[in-house]
């Protein structure tokens, strides 16, 4: 049987690899003419190196990267509000925290697909049943018959926009820019994650290689259509540590992506049929958690598993079942911290750092067990 994959992102590649190793015949249908490495960096946390450890990249991925060991939410001037300590779950699942940039990782993922079977510049257009299956037709005209198909195509997923129903996206009235700069990161900044919240906006920096800093920045809106020009980001973070202001002074403006904030309302049925959605497509996510990513990943393993184990009836059926309280459960989450990052009352904001600073270091490490669990078939 030939699976086919709609999305090139992380979330398809992994799906592809994770089946490919299962012995299936894999197609991957992206419309880019490249593999794009927009946002610069990404933070694969504990729960999606597992997922590569058990897919064979780890060493790969880790030779690229930084390792992260802490995260660390503080105020504008980098002072300490929460910590948590990641050496308790290296130790527990031995893997790290990888923070790389996003092209390299792309480019590992890439590397393990032959070229007949990553298609670039395919757009994809319509989706028709035929038989048991479907055919797809792409923006170039170009047709083809599909009996097993995976939608991974984001946020905006045309799988998903034709096969699914009372779908909603929600605005989180919130931007983000995201920048990688040459810049060397003082010592006592390495091999941890850095997010400083002020009033209505937040600046998050890690390094990613030998100097080498990713950062990013989010700041609320009033409106979906309210833009701010990349060119004036250093005004608004003028009040932040000299790091901070250091980082943005060293960045291109052209090196700089913007990005509107949305996620999807929590969709309750991802399968109809011989189709599933993964990653964004069934659960985009605001980036609060650093979860949109490493979520994609864990679904790609466990949706494998399931047709490699569950006959086609059960096997997208289970995968569901497995997959979305997690998923829901971490879209949630990440909604409602971003709402307490974004605190705009300067009361509010001290109460909550307070609260924050008094929070049991047992109880953060709590909700991240939870997310770097890997659900057991």
């Amino acid at each position: 049987m030939t699976i086919d994959i709609i999305g090139g992102g992380i979330g398809g590649l992994t799906t592809a690899i994770a089946l490919k190793k299962k012995g299936y015949k894999i197609r991957v249908f992206e419309q880019a003419k490249t593999l794009k490495n927009v946002g610069a960096g990404i933070i694969l946390a504990n729960n999606a190196m597992q997922i590569y450890e058990k897919l064979g990249l780890k060493n790969a991925i880790e030779s690229k990267g930084e390792p992260i060991s802490a995260m660390h939410i503080t105020t504008l001037n980098l002072n300490s509000i929460s910590k948590i300590d990641l050496t308790y779950f290296e130790k527990k699942q031995m893997v790290k925290n990888i923070a790389v940039h996003r092209g390299t990782l792309q480019d590992i993922l890439s590397s393990q697909l032959a070229s007949t079977e990553l298609y670039l510049e395919h757009h994809l257009d319509t989706i028709k049943p035929f038989n048991t299956g479907y055919i797809l037709k792409f923006k170039d005209g170009i047709s083809i018959e599909s009996s097993k198909l995976i939608g991974a195509d984001g946020i905006h997923s045309t799988v998903r926009q034709h096969l699914f129903s009372n779908t909603r996206i929600r605005d989180a009235k919130q931007i983000c820019w995201r920048g990688l700069t040459n810049f060397k990161l003082p010592s006592t900044y390495t091999n941890a994650l850095y997010e400083a919240w002020g009033k209505s906006e937040r600046f998050g920096f890690v390094k990613i290689a030998e100097d080498k800093v990713y950062w990013y920045a989010l700041k609320s809106i009033t409106s979906a259509t309210e833009i701010h020009n990349p060119k004036a980001i250093q005004n608004y973070y003028k009040s932040y540590h000299p790091v901070i202001k250091a980082l943005l002074a060293a960045t291109e403006t052209t090196a700089i992506h913007t990005a509107k904030i949305f996620d999807l309302n929590p969709l309750h049925t991802w399968h109809t049929g011989n189709v599933c959605l993964i990653g964004d497509a069934a659960h985009a996510m605001t980036p609060n958690l650093g979860q949109g990513a490493c979520q994609a990943i864990e679904d790609a393993y466990i949706l494998a598993e399931c047709v490699d184990k569950y006959d086609d009836t059960t096997s997208f059926a289970t995968f569901q079942n497995i997959r979305l309280p997690k998923a829901h459960r971490v879209v949630n989450t990440s909604w409602r911290l971003g709402k307490i990052a974004h605190l705009s009352h300067p009361i509010l904001i001290a109460l909550r750092n307070t609260l924050m600073r008094c929070m049991p270091a047992a109880l953060n490490r709590k909700q991240s067990e939870y997310i770097f669990q890997i659900s057991k078939l």
